[in-house]
């Protein structure tokens, strides 16, 4: 465990910071999470970089999706609590939606240029969220890439709509800073590493042991191996 040490500004803070927001589910956290945010605070030159663990995502089912708590403490547990920081902000503000959020967030913390880092799934699919141009518009968006929807991201409404404020990646280290809206897509080296395959393997090794237990039952019944 690397740390749970909440690291996250307290309201009215005044420092100047730039960080990087990287919301989801996280439903478990997993290492290609943490190969974002190292990536993202680097290359975006940003102080910290806040794991923001969702209530709820209105655009996933909640079937399958484990306990805020049990979420919150896998981001943790990757968290260093220092330029990598788990937090639960979303929750204790009550949003639901991304644009209610970063509009609380920018009130709370005037001092902070906040970039909102997502993959380029989210990007494919940001045109669905609620208000996305709002959340465009008032904070500069950070995009790494994610196989298989790179294509379809720089080719959907979103990035169509927002053609005229993408930044080129050599301004990367600016951007947090830069007029919105703007925002950058980030060729990368790519981790294809997701939760849902995560939790595919886990169910599948659960049902092997199950499996296992079944088969060794039915030999003692049998009467096997005596």
């Amino acid at each position: 465990m690397r740390g749970q040490r909440d690291g996250v500004p307290k309201h009215g803070d005044k420092r100047r910071m730039r960080i990087g927001l990287l919301g989801g589910s996280f439903n478990p956290a997993h290492d290609g999470h943490l190969h974002v945010a190292k990536l993202a605070r680097r290359r975006f030159a940003l102080d910290q970089v806040w794991l923001m663990v969702s209530p709820g995502n209105p655009l996933k089912p909640a079937h399958g999706m484990a306990p805020f708590a049990e979420r919150l403490a896998s981001a943790q547990a990757m968290a260093d609590g220092r330029r990598i920081v788990a937090t639960a902000i979303e929750a204790k503000l009550g949003s639901r939606y991304t644009w209610a959020t970063l509009t609380k967030l920018h009130r709370l913390f005037p001092g902070v240029d906040f970039v909102w880092l997502m993959g380029a799934d989210n990007l494919e699919d940001l045109a669905r969220w609620q208000r996305w141009r709002s959340i465009a518009a008032h904070t500069a968006l950070g995009v790494l890439p994610r196989p298989e929807h790179n294509m379809g991201a720089m080719a959907g409404r979103a990035a169509h709509r927002l053609r005229h404020a993408r930044r080129p990646a050599r301004a990367a280290s600016r951007l947090a800073a830069a007029q919105t809206p703007a925002w950058i897509f980030l060729p990368a080296a790519q981790n294809a590493l997701s939760a849902t395959a995560l939790r595919a393997a886990k169910s599948a090794a659960s049902a092997n042991e199950a499996a296992t237990i079944d088969a060794a039952t039915r030999s003692a019944i049998n009467g096997e191996g005596q």
